[in-house]
């Protein structure tokens, strides 16, 4: 069994869940690199994390998909034996932007389905784990295990041309909040981060309509996020520096949460 704390991260190959990823490996973690497709780039978030400082492997799951869970959870722990962080990351953009009155149930549903669905379970089968590995004390240095949610500044802020994705958003903050309040018996604390605009594959198709609300400083911090902003806050919760927090949200948006005048 690895002395390495064991984080488990979904969505990790590109974007938002690499940057996590090699923040963890910085400190020594071993970081399962969970992706639903690319297997190239989880390969090379796996070569990252290791010059990083840490190790890991690469499983291929999607997260909407029941029997996929499963592997994910049972490979976790046929590799290592324990799950000290679980970071729900992956998450997918509509296909096509629809006004909310034009809006079909196939994009609604396959939303849902990866974005709150998927975590919601997933959630439910890992904590299940970390309760059984805190009541027989099977805790490292690491300490009681824990669980991050990233979310999006779309949990509350309407876009009516993707409103299946601000559904899906809004809804894992209830799940941060259901998970924080039912496992605070057992010690393990729940949290939420928040991105702002972040750089990714993600948002590089609006980049211009991004790079002009900058300018007009539509969030205070006039910059990009980058995915390392977003595995610094996962960082700092990994490094236990939040302990009498649970339920948490943490904003890592430059500010645009903020109510100006």
């Amino acid at each position: 069994m690895s002395e390495r704390p064991i984080s488990l991260v979904t969505g990790a190959g590109r974007g938002i869940g690499r940057g996590i990823a090699i923040e963890l490996a910085k400190l020594g973690h071993a970081v399962v690199i969970n992706y639903a497709g690319n297997a190239g780039a989880a390969d090379e978030c796996l070569q990252l994390v290791r010059a990083a400082g840490g190790d890991g492997i690469t499983v291929r799951a999607d997260v909407a998909v029941a029997e996929d869970r499963t592997r994910l959870v049972n490979e976790t722990l046929a590799a290592y034996g324990r799950v000290d962080l679980l970071v729900n990351n992956a998450g997918v953009a509509p296909n096509v932007r629809a006004d909310i009155l034009e809006a079909g149930e196939e994009s609604f549903d396959r939303l849902i389905n990866i974005n709150l669905k998927g975590p919601y379970f997933l959630t439910q089968a890992v904590a299940r784990q970390m309760i059984e590995q805190v009541q027989n004390n099977a805790v490292n240095s690491f300490g009681t295990p824990r669980i991050v949610t990233i979310s999006s500044i779309s949990a509350y802020t309407a876009s009516v041309n993707r409103g299946d994705y601000c559904i899906a958003k809004a809804g894992l903050g209830m799940m941060t909040a259901l998970f924080a309040a039912r496992l605070a018996e057992f010690g393990i604390n729940v949290y939420e981060i928040r991105p702002g605009v972040i750089a990714t594959d993600m948002t590089s198709g609006v980049q211009e309509k991004y790079d002009q609300l900058i300018a007009q400083g539509t969030w205070p911090l006039r910059r990009w996020g980058q995915p390392d902003d977003i595995g610094r806050a996962v960082a700092a919760i990994a490094r236990g520096d939040f302990p009498f927090s649970t339920g948490e949200v943490i904003n890592v948006d430059g500010g645009f949460h903020l109510r100006t005048l």
